[in-house]
């Protein structure tokens, strides 16, 4: 890909020899937040920008592209933490530290983002010695819970699986499970936005064939009707989550992937 740095491997200007920067992204649907995290970063020693989206599908593909170490993600973007699963899934490597607002501060939340895969946990309203602080102690131990939410992740609520009512989320999982692969989650929110296969072929560098399987596959697996019951059902099960802010836009370091296929 033009333009986006394939490689984890860039020394930032006095790093001491052997030492390495980290590459951050953020995954945030309020523009001011996500430039305040970039200046944050490019002024702090030891880390480099690797990019901004507002999105689940185009966070997704600002990580195959950009490859960042590290990536910030908002709590109330990904409330059932199918978006830190799926990044997990797809790069053992990458560190995820979700940022938590006050609605998400609760010990169901805190175990459900650790259980899916998160490094680190710390409040939205951290300041940016301490986020620094922590992206670089989640990188290095794989595992940081800021101070002040400690308490609720000491002790996280134990609930029963029986608890779950059957038929909550489609094919009788609980409300907010994920049937769907990485691939098929990106289609789903891009035919939730109106795109027909040619475009969602093109936004994701993929066949039209290929984006159809995906379809059918999205269908069988919701049991829908058609695109339109799929998102229907996925809304409803929470499997998808609406768009809080922002437009869907990836923007990767050097804005190297300006796209025209809306």
């Amino acid at each position: 890909m033009r333009g986006i740095e394939p490689h984890r491997t860039p020394i930032a200007p006095g790093q001491p020899a052997g030492g390495r920067s980290l590459g951050v992204a953020v995954v945030d649907p309020i523009p001011i937040f996500r430039e305040g995290v970039a200046s944050m970063v490019h002024r702090t020693l030891g880390l480099h920008w690797s990019g901004q989206a507002a999105s689940h599908h185009a966070a997704m593909q600002l990580c195959e592209q950009a490859r960042p170490d590290v990536v910030i993600l908002d709590s109330a973007l990904d409330p059932n933490c199918h978006l830190v699963k799926l990044l997990n899934g797809g790069d053992p490597a990458l560190v995820l530290v979700v940022l938590v607002r006050d609605v998400s501060r609760t010990q169901q939340y805190l175990a459900m983002a650790i259980g899916a895969g998160a490094h680190a946990i710390v409040p939205r309203a951290v300041d940016s010695r301490r986020l620094s602080e922590a992206l670089r102690r989640a990188h290095t131990d794989r595992r940081y819970i800021d101070p002040a939410l400690s308490a609720l992740t000491a002790r996280p609520k134990r609930q029963s699986a029986a608890r779950a009512a059957p038929g909550d989320g489609p094919l009788g999982q609980p409300k907010g499970a994920m049937p769907l692969s990485r691939r098929e989650y990106q289609v789903l929110q891009l035919v939730a936005e109106g795109l027909e296969n040619s475009a969602i072929a093109k936004l994701l560098f993929l066949s039209v064939e290929t984006v159809r399987t995906h379809v059918k596959s999205i269908l069988r697996k919701l049991s829908a009707r058609d695109r339109t019951h799929a998102v229907t059902i996925a809304f409803r099960g929470g499997i998808l989550v609406a768009q809080l802010d922002d437009h869907a836009a990836v923007l990767p370091a050097q804005n190297a992937v300006a796209r025209s296929t809306r």
